[in-house]
Parts: C-alpha cells; structure tokens; sequence
C-alpha cells in the first residue's frame, strides 16, 4: 500500500516538474524589451500570404470586371485648336490619314524591324510586362520621366481601345484588356492592329499611311533600310524626323542602327545583308494645305515646344481636342513678315539671279520681362519651305556669339594672359592672323580677321564694333572655353546644340543655335541677367481639364554687371560698328551682327529694353537641301549681318514698338564697361601705349586686301594631345581660321592647350 502510494507520488512529482520545465522554457523564449516590437515568422508569412490573397483577388475582380471596349474612333478623331495670345484663331489641326491593311500586305522585314525596335519578345511573351509596367506607373506618380513600360499588346490597347492620357486608371485598364486580348485574340491580329493604329509622324496613323508620308510609296514596296526607319520613328516621331529636325539626324541614324542590329541578333537578318544598307532619307514633308503661309511654322514650333518640355506626350498631342492659347501677338507676327517681305524678299530677283533661290529668312522675337515669345518668322509658306528657319538649328550663328565671351570675362572676373582684368577699355592685340597665347606658349591657331584687316592695339569695345576676330579668340581662351560654354547656357543657349563644344572654336561662333535660342540668351542680356523659362504657350485646354504649364521664374543667371557691360558694348556696335543699320528702329538699341562661313549665313541679334529679336538669313539649295553661300544675293557683293538681318530688326522693332513710350537703357557696369552715350573708340591702333600695355607686342598693321588670303601655317607646332575637332561647317565671316583653335579651358591660370583640327571662325 505505501508502495503503491509512493509510486504514485512519485509520477505526480515527475509531471509537476516536467510542467514548471515547459514554462521556464516558455518563459525564457519570452521576447522582452524592444524585441517584443519585431513581428514573429508566423506573423510574417500570414503577411505575405495575406497580401498575395489580395493582390489575386484583385487581378481576378479586375479581369472579370473590365471588358474589352469598342475601338475609340472619336478619341483619335478631335482636333487641336491654336489660338494667338488675343484668342484669334491661327489653325486647326488633326485630320486623320490611316489607311487599314492586313499583316500580310506588310513585308517580313519591316515587321521584324518593328518587333526589333519596339518588342523583341512579342511572339514569346505575355501581354504585359509588370515589371516595367511598375517603374513607369511610380515615374507616373512621383512626377519622374514618363515612359511607357508597355508591350506591343499594351500599345495596340492605349491606340485602339483606350486614350494617351498618362493616368494610373487608364494603365490599370490597360492592363486588363491587354491580358484578356491575348487570351482572345491572336498575336498575328495583335501585330496588325498595333500596325495599323501606331503613330509615325507628320500626320500619318498606321505603317500604309507612313510609307506613303515618308516614301511616296505603297507598304509592301518598303525596302528593309526604310521599313527600319519607319520602325525607329514610332519610339519618338517629332525627334527622329530627319527633314523636319536635320540637327537630329544623328540621332536619328544612331536609333535606325539599333533596329537593324536588333534585328540581325534575333537572326531576322543576315550580317552581310546589314552591312549592305544605307540610311534612306525620308522624302520631303508635305503640308497639309490648311497649314499654308506662316500658320504652319506656329504650330510646328508650339507643338515641339510641349513635346520638348513635356507638357504634352506627342502621342497624347496627336491624338487631339486640345485648345492652346500661343504667345504670338498677331501686331508684331504682321510686323515681323512686313519687314522680311519689305526689306529682303521684294529685293531679290528669283528669274535672274540663281542666288536669290536660295535665300531663307528666319525671326524670333522675345518679351524680356515675361519670357514670351512674341513673333516668329519661319519662312515664305510653310507648304513651300517647310523647315522653320526659325528653330532649325544647322547654321552657324558668327559673330553672334561674341557677346557671350564679354559677359563669361565680367561674370568669372577673368584676365588676360598677363594678368589685367578684362574689361570693355582693356587692350587687346587686333593683328591679322596672330596666334593664339595659352600660358605663354602659342596655340598655332591664328584666325584671320574680315578681309584680312589688322587693327593693332585696340581695347575690347572696338573689338566688338569692328568684330575682331583675331582679339576674341585670344579671349576666348583668356577666359577659359569651359567658362564661356558655361555663360552661354546660364544666359539661356541650349546645352545640346549642335556643335557646342568647350575648346578654342567656340569663341567664333561655330556652334548652330538656332534663330530662337539666340533670341532667348539676348533676351537675358535685355533682362540685365535675368533668365527664366521662355514660352510659346500661355494657356492649353483640354475639355474640362487645365494643363500644367511651366511659369516663368526668373533667376538671376549671370550679374547684373556682366549683363549690363555686355549691353553697354553692344550699344556701341549700333551707334558706330557694324550694327549702324539698327538705328532704323528709332530708339536706344544693344545688338551684335555675325556672318557665318562662306557667306551661308548672316545674323543681327538686338534688344531694346522692352523687346529681343534675333534675324537670320541663309542660304539654301531648294532641291538638295545643302546650305549654299550667298554672295550676291538681293544684288549684293556679300550678305552680312549689317545689311539685311540688321534692316530687318530695324523696321520689325520700329513697327513692333510703334505707340509705346521711347525707354533707355538703365545700365549698372560697375566699371566694367563703356557706358551708352559716349563716342565710340576710333577703329585705328593707337599711336601712345596705354598704362596696361599688354605683354605680347603686336604685328605690323596690314592693308586690307580685296581677296582673303589662303589659311597660314601655324607659327608653332600644337602639343601633340588631340581634343576635340572643330565641326566641318565651322568657318569665318571674310576670314580663315589659319590653324587650331587653342585652349580647352584656358585662361590666365588654365591649362588651356590647342585642339581640334583647322576650322572656322565666323566674324562681323
């Protein structure tokens, strides 16, 4: 019995004990502190496992909810309409050129070059691409780059079914309907569809339509090299149009290169059938025909300027019912084609005169207080010449450019080689063909100067009268090329211009801003420094929606003294330089002429306080499209930047201004330059050497000759590092180069060394 009892007692005591063991452990394994805030494994697989039941129940609500809609027709059916800055109508746009084909009217080679450039893994994917999808819809959200993250299927959707809007629904619509087409439908009919509704350009909806519009020929007439052109264009229209923007044929070149490599790598095409091709120029735009007379280059230049700055998508644009309120006030249009017509147009003489054919004129005029642009002037009719000379951006700008070195010298307080400040008074060498210095060495870059003229010894504010190129080269590398780029892109010069490049040929004006970019970096000038964002756009509807537009937001870019001691210099190229024929416009005015290479070009750009304008006038073969030299033309010997452009800005700003108050210039220099008013420095090299005589003593004074000479050798060999070459377009105003352009970045304490190959530098 007591055995019995203690047994039992015992196996009671064995549990109790086993029980306290368990809760000790269970006490221990406890989280205290701050790790009772971490969740447990469990919680985190609950988690997950949560989150996934949602998102598939989601995906399947969302399936079983959208439906695959009717083709939305009327979306791509509406039109765009632009209005001048008074609410007149300047046009409407939006007619619709689609023609329908089936897939096998299109050649193998041009779908597989649209596979290649757009969706290599149609025929093996799914519908969608989440992944992708993801990153564009957080850009989307987060206000980053748009992109669209989308599937051929995806992209046949939106033009098919859906809108170009770029909203979070639409893409979640889009989403679903591209899943249940590709369950529904074949991929053969997907890439058909997707054929036939993309959007290529120049107002052309689907491959038929394109072929035509950029080849005057049926599809299935497409050779591989244009059926991947045409391919390259869907990826972005507006910039890979090699006619409408010549400035992007490279780009252009380098995305047709990738479709065909594309298509070479999936074994779409041989090797030695891709090293055959050659790039296939598109044909000629043609205008519609309501685009006819200035009324074309307006919208051109508006619909790329809310392309370029992305306030419109191009799709979403070209899809239509947009009413955009311009800049453009229809006074200073007519102003400005009244002058052209009156000053250059009515003097040239077509039927006698081969040269007069191929004249070009272009204007753009610019408010320096709001940024809006005013007027713009592209060309005769926008159905004859289509390419707005206005905005193009392949002719040099010259002498033009000029100013900008003065403002970069004021704005880094740069010096001469032998150390004085540069300013309007300082003493420059001007001698015909003298070398370029850097750090004491020579560059062997000698520019020649208009008509082989040396001046001597002359401060910087004859030098920009006469516009010497000799000196601005020489200061061009005082100041650091670097520096002067740098100036040039805060005072409003695009930074991706052609031909823009930091060495010693900038100093020339060798870069090919356009008629536009020069008016906006003067207008800063005007603005005393002052940069803002510039607009063609003052308000764009679209049914109850209101679009975004950037506001001005004027910064100052460069100070007020760099400003105001450039304006003060070009104030003194009107009263007594090669500006003298802006006096026309009856009121104090700032303004510097340039010519580009072989007389192709010739530019005035000019501002009063209340109004910037920049002319232009080229030349230009009408068939080939190659830019030609015009001497002769209008009957003139030479066309430069002091006859017609500055005739031109002359009556337009005498016209543009007509009624308002007559208003000086409010100079602050500081010191730094010639104030207005004061008589301009004699174009003879002083008798007496000043009191900051300058270190390297100048050549003997050459008589102008009638002929320019033939380019000299340079007087020292450049380092042997190479840099970057001058642009084959590069030239001079009545001068040749005669050697390298010298100075990377230069300057009195620079390591500026020579660099590029003989080139130009465009003069008055």
């Amino acid at each position: 019995m007591e055995n019995s009892s203690a047994a039992a007692t015992g196996k009671q005591a064995k549990k109790e004990a086993k029980k306290a063991a368990k809760l000790a452990k269970k006490q221990k394994r406890r989280r205290t502190g701050w790790r009772r805030l971490l969740p447990t494994w469990r919680m985190v697989l609950g988690g997950v496992l949560l989150i996934v039941l949602l998102v598939s129940g989601a995906l399947v609500t969302g399936y079983l909810l959208v439906s695959i809609p009717p083709p939305n027709d009327a979306a791509a059916a509406q039109t765009n309409v632009y209005l001048y800055a008074d609410g007149t109508q300047i046009a409407r746009d939006g007619e619709i050129n689609r023609e329908n084909i089936t897939l096998g009217q299109v050649p193998k080679e041009t779908q597989h070059a649209v596979l290649a450039a757009e969706d290599r893994d149609f025929y093996n994917e799914s519908a969608v691409d989440p992944q992708a999808m993801a990153r564009a819809g957080w850009n989307m959200v987060t206000g980053g780059e748009r992109q669209s993250g989308s599937t051929i299927t995806q992209q046949y959707v939106k033009n098919y079914y859906l809108s170009q809007d770029q909203t979070v629904t639409r893409k979640a619509k889009e989403f679903f309907i591209a899943l249940k087409l590709d369950n529904e439908v074949s991929k053969n009919d997907i890439l058909q569809g997707y054929l036939n509704t993309s959007y290529f350009g120049r107002n052309a909806y689907g491959i038929q339509s394109a072929a035509h519009a950029y080849y005057d020929k049926d599809v299935s007439k497409l050779t591989p090299a244009e059926g991947a052109y045409l391919a390259a264009l869907v990826n972005s229209p507006n910039a890979y149009d090699t006619r409408a923007h010549p400035e992007n044929k490279d780009r252009a070149v380098a995305r047709w290169n990738y479709v065909l490599d594309g298509m070479v790598k999936e074994g779409w095409l041989s090797k030695s059938d891709r090293a055959g091709l050659k790039f296939p120029e598109p044909h000629r735009v043609k205008p519609p025909r309501n685009m006819s007379g200035e009324r074309g280059y307006l919208v051109e230049a508006v619909k790329n300027y809310l392309i370029n700055n992305k306030i419109i998508d191009e799709r979403r644009l070209a899809a239509g019912g947009f009413r955009i309120t311009t800049t453009f006030q229809p006074k200073k249009q007519k102003a400005m084609r009244d002058a052209v017509n009156d000053q250059l147009m009515a003097k040239l003489d077509k039927k006698n005169r081969k040269v007069d054919k191929y004249v070009r004129a272009g204007g753009a005029s610019v408010d320096p207080k709001t940024g809006k642009v005013v007027a713009m002037y592209g060309g005769i009719g926008y159905t004859k010449q289509y390419t707005n000379s206005a905005t193009r951006r392949d002719y040099q700008v010259g002498s033009t450019f000029k100013p900008f070195l003065f403002t970069a010298a004021i704005q880094h307080k740069s010096t001469t080689q032998d150390g004085r400040p540069i300013r309007a008074n300082t003493i420059y060498d001007g001698t015909n063909k003298r070398e370029v210095v850097s750090n004491g060495q020579g560059t062997g870059y000698a520019p020649a100067n208009e008509d082989q003229r040396s001046y001597g010894k002359i401060p910087v504010s004859t030098a920009m009268d006469k516009s010497v190129n000799s000196v601005f080269a020489q200061m061009g590398v005082d100041v650091g090329p670097k520096k002067v780029k740098e100036t040039a892109v805060d005072l409003g010069v695009p930074e991706t211009v052609p031909n823009f490049t930091p060495d010693g040929s900038i100093a020339l004006g060798v870069t090919t801003a356009s008629t536009l970019d020069m008016a906006e970096a003067y207008a800063t000038l005007a603005n005393h420094g002052k940069h803002g964002h510039y607009s063609l756009v003052q308000k764009a509807t679209r049914g109850g929606e209101v679009v975004n537009l950037p506001g001005h937001d004027p910064k100052q870019a460069v100070s007020r003294a760099a400003a105001d001691s450039t304006t003060a210099t070009l104030r003194s190229v009107v009263q007594g330089g090669t500006g003298t024929e802006a006096q026309s416009a009856g009121r104090p005015a700032a303004g510097k002429t340039g010519t580009a290479e072989e007389d192709k070009a010739a530019w005035f750009a000019g501002y009063t306080p209340d109004l910037a304008t920049v002319i232009s006038v080229m030349g230009q073969n009408p068939k080939t499209a190659v830019q030609e030299p015009l001497y002769g033309a209008g009957g003139q010997p030479r066309v430069n930047g002091g006859g017609y452009p500055a005739q031109i800005w002359g009556a337009y700003t005498k016209k543009a201004l007509e009624g308002r108050p007559v208003k000086d210039f409010d100079l602050d220099t500081a010191g730094n330059g010639k104030l207005p008013g004061t008589q301009a420095p004699s174009s003879s090299p002083t008798t007496e050497a000043p009191s900051d005589e300058p270190s390297d003593e100048p050549s003997e004074t050459q008589k102008p000759t009638d002929e320019p000479s033939s380019p000299q050798p340079p007087t020292s060999q450049p380092p042997s590092t190479p840099g970057p070459s001058i642009p084959e377009i590069g030239g001079v105003d009545g001068g040749d180069p005669g050697g390298d352009p010298g100075g990377n970045d230069g300057g009195a304490t620079g390591d500026g060394s020579p660099s590029g190959d003989p080139g130009g530098g465009p003069g008055t």
